[in-house]
């Protein structure tokens, strides 16, 4: 899967979930002050995004540090890579 492709699905999944307006999904966007979430949303941000990327988000430090889409984008990015590797070596 491809930057561009995580990217792509972080942004409609947030954007169906939450309601949120395309224009505001910048890579510098607060999940707080910017797109307007909440903690409680946060819980549910991780719950679709399992869905989405069928990968495990764990509620660790590296988690706590997502403030930004940005962030996200190479959390997921980094998740995805390690499950390709793990499916490859699985197969081989």
């Amino acid at each position: 899967m491809t930057r561009e492709e995580i990217i792509k699905t972080v942004d409609d999944a947030l954007i169906k979930e939450f309601e949120l307006e395309p224009e505001k999904m910048k890579p510098e966007a607060n999940f707080f002050a910017d797109l307007g979430l909440d903690s409680l949303d946060a819980v549910d941000m991780v719950i679709v995004l399992e869905q989405a990327f069928k990968v495990k988000i764990r509620t660790n430090y590296q988690v706590g540090k997502i403030m930004t889409l940005k962030d996200l984008y190479d959390y997921i990015e980094e998740l995805v890579k390690q499950q390709e590797q793990l499916t490859e070596q699985q197969n081989a």
